[in-house]
Formats: C-alpha cells, structure tokens, sequence
C-alpha cells in the first residue's frame, strides 16, 4: 500500500502536536483539523492573537507583494493572504499535468515569506523548501533522489523530526508519481516546497490540510493566515476574454506566455507579444470534457468571506492585475461583502505596465477591479451595480511610477484619497514601493480609521 511508504508519519504528527490520521480517516483530515482549529489554512502556533494590532486581508498573487512581507509583519501579523490557485507555469504545471488539483505555487512562496527565520534550523527548513532544483532534467532528477533520501547537504541543521516529517511528505509525493507511469515526471526547475505541498495534500485529499502542515513546520504565526480564494481538491483552469472577443485560455498564456509548458516563466519586465485588445474580463473554465471554453462557477473559501467580513482593512495588492488580483474578486459573494464594508479598502498601483495593463491609467485599475467585483461582463442575472467607490476608497501611489494618475478622473469614481508613497527601484521590474515607506502609509492610514480605544502598534 502507499501508505507504507510513510511508516514515520503517525509518530511524526505527535511530535508536532499534529492530528493523527490512519488511512481510514486520511480522506476526513480535514474536519479533524477543524475541530481542534477554526482557521485550518495557516494557523501553526497556539499563541494569543495580539488584540492591538490591526487587521487586514490582502488580495495577492505570489510574487510582487511577497517583497512586502517581511517589513508588514513588524506592522502587524494579522493578516489573511488570499491567493488564487489557478496558475499554470513552471514546475507547479508539471505537478497539476500529472497528479491534477489546485496550483500550489503562489501559496508556497508566500508561506515560505511568513515562515520563521529566528533561529539556525528555521533558516535550514526555509533554505530546503524553498530550494529549486537545476535547469537540467537529468541533473534535477538527480538532486532530487538526493533530497528525497535525505542524503543531500540540505538537510544539514534540519533536526530529526523535521526531517522525518518533511521528507516522508516528499517520499510520498515520489510514490505517487511514479503510480501514474503514463505520465513521465520532468523535475527541471522544480520546487522541492511545492513537492512537499503536493504530496500533502494528496496524502490528506485537502489543501487546507495541507497549508496546515506546511505552516507548522515552518512555524508561521498562528494569526497570520494564508487562504485559498477557492478551498479545492480539483483542478482550476483562468480563462480571459479579450475586449475583441478573443478567449485565451490559462493563467499562463495570458500574463507570462512562454515556448513549451516547462519554460522558464519571467514574472519581470517581460518582452511578450502585447495582447491584441485589452482584456474584458477573467472568468474559470472548465477543465475536463469536450467543451473546455465551458465557464464554472467555484464557490469562494469560506474562511476568506469570514475575513472579509472582519478585517480592519482590504487591501488589493501590486502585481498582475487580471491574474493573481482578479481571479479572486470575480467569484459570487466577494463583492457583495467588500461593498457592504466601511473600512479602509486600498489599492496598492502598480509602478510598470505590463502585458495585462499595457496604457492603463490609474482610473483603468480601479475599473478593472470594480468590473471583477460587480461580475460586470458575466451572466446578467449574477451581475452588480455598486460604483467604484464601494469597492476602493484610498489609492497608495508609488512616487516617479510610470502609470498615469488622473486626480479628476480618480474623483469621478468617487475616489478622493490619493497618497504618493516612496518607491525604490528593482533592477528586474522597475518601480516599486519602498516597503517601509508603504507599511507607514498602510499604518497612518489604518490608524485613522481604528477605534480611538485601540492602539495601532
């Protein structure tokens, strides 16, 4: 049976104060974790929340707020990191080529960001899961036998329950490729933290579960959560339509196209052909049967509309806009709660155009967003009509950024509150905020919006 090949598991999880799970129970993981925690998906350690610190849900994917993480947590580590899970690039499409189930690519990298780094060992498990494997199919696959059986130098300072619990994840995720012989797996490029995810979440059929685990190794916060827009076992497949009626189909081939589906995704300035029309809307496509231009409709985690509903503020990160932004406010119920809210709702600009945003405006971010929140372009009777100003009330502004700023057309929409942040420069995008800078915006503006009785520290 497969489960043989994880003889240390049961043991393992009593040392990390972790449910034990038989292969009888594997498949309800799940409601076991719930019931010993009602935030599943990052919670790791029991310590109290810190009731004066500030609230805040981040709408993201995972790279450009990454660069953000470390200087937010000296601001407040009460925050919800939604995600989407529908990327297709790098090694994250080969695991969903051959073992199927949601992207775990951008989850991995933003609990990777919030794990802990304060002493030799945590340093040690961030440097192994978050380690990539060579260029070279023959020299990756060789490494990761290496890594696998425990005898590559990674492993140095990684103590013996770690090690066991990571590596039987790892172990795990092994057999189970090598179950599906008609699909050769390519580990070119592969990150050994998205393996150890895989294989979780296999082994418990939840992602939830899985997020779990890889939080309690890498000793996130207990109130820094890292959330699915979509808590699935299944496949999900981001479709775009064009404003010329052109359907592209994944996440991939819409932001970063790349030759071959194992090619080198570049998340930087990229020199993609530009699309022929802007993009009208992003939805979720079916990804099984004949008619793959089939539009779905995946309900949204509940744990992220609990947040939302709760949050001092919501903030729509920089980055790919119609890619790692949208696919999480198209979904039913999402716009419905962030309009209903009077609390700060931010929108962090981006400092560069890109492929999705090629001659956007300021003014054009806010109606993409509002757009994907009010499902504008969708089926009519799954439509809203609330104005731009229900969904964003303050713009933070990265200073010298290329993406015009129009105060007047800004004002139109009902959006009054415009701040110029310091930015700084990255060799590989260009213009981004300076993350102290942003955080103290992010700070004074909470603060003026937090109860007078409640310190923002």
């Amino acid at each position: 049976m497969a489960e043989s090949s994880l003889g240390p598991i049961p043991s393992l999880f009593l040392t990390l104060n972790l449910p034990q799970f038989s292969s009888s129970t594997r498949s309800h993981s799940m409601s076991t974790l719930r019931s010993q925690n009602p935030n599943p998906s990052c919670s790791s350690t029991p310590n109290p929340t810190p009731a004066a610190q500030p609230s805040l849900l981040v709408f993201s994917g995972g790279t450009a707020f990454n660069g953000v993480v470390e200087d937010l947590k000296t601001f407040t580590t009460r925050v919800a990191h939604v995600l989407p899970v529908s990327d297709d690039g790098g090694s994250t499409a080969e695991i969903v080529r051959v073992l199927g189930g949601p992207a775990v690519g951008d989850i991995r990298s933003r609990c990777l960001r919030l794990a802990d780094q304060s002493t030799s060992e945590a340093v040690a498990v961030r440097q192994l899961l978050g380690h990539r494997l060579p260029l070279d199919a023959r020299q990756a696959k060789s490494e990761w036998y290496d890594i696998v059986e425990g005898e590559h130098s990674l492993w140095t300072g990684v103590s013996k329950p770690y090690r066991e619990t990571i590596r039987a994840f790892l172990v795990y995720f092994q057999n189970q490729i090598l179950r599906r012989s008609d699909d050769s797996f390519c580990f070119s490029n592969g990150s050994i933290g998205n393996f150890f995810f895989a294989g979780a979440r296999v082994f418990f059929r939840s992602l939830d579960a899985a997020i779990f685990l890889f939080s309690r190794v890498s000793d996130i916060p207990s109130e820094s959560l890292v959330l699915p827009v979509i808590s699935t076992n299944d496949r999900l497949t981001l479709g775009c339509e064009l404003s010329d009626g052109t359907i592209i189909r994944g996440q991939n081939e819409i932001s970063h196209p790349t030759k071959g589906y194992m090619a080198l995704v570049n998340k930087g300035s990229s020199s993609a052909p530009a699309l022929s029309s802007r993009i009208k809307r992003v939805f979720y496509m079916s990804s099984e049967g004949q008619n793959l231009l089939h539009e779905v409709f995946p309900a949204p985690n509940p744990a992220v509309m609990d947040q939302l509903r709760n949050v001092d503020c919501i903030v729509y990160a920089m980055g790919s806009l119609f890619t790692s932004v949208c696919p999480s406010l198209v979904l039913i119920g999402i716009g419905e709660i962030i309009s209903s809210r009077s609390c700060p709702k931010v929108l962090l600009l981006n400092g560069t155009h890109d492929r999705e945003t090629s001659g956007f405006l300021a003014s054009c971010f806010v109606t993409a967003i509002t757009d994907a929140l009010n499902r504008t372009y969708g089926a009519p009777h799954n439509c809203l009509k609330n104005l731009p100003s229900h969904y964003i009330n303050t713009l933070l502004v990265p200073k010298d950024g290329e993406i015009p700023v129009n105060v007047q057309c800004l004002a139109d929409q009902g959006i009054f509150e415009v701040i110029v942040v310091d930015s700084v420069h990255d060799p590989k995008v260009g213009v981004v905020f300076d993350p102290k800078s942003l955080i103290q915006a992010l700070d004074d503006l909470i603060g003026r919006h937090m109860p007078t009785n409640v310190k923002v520290v």
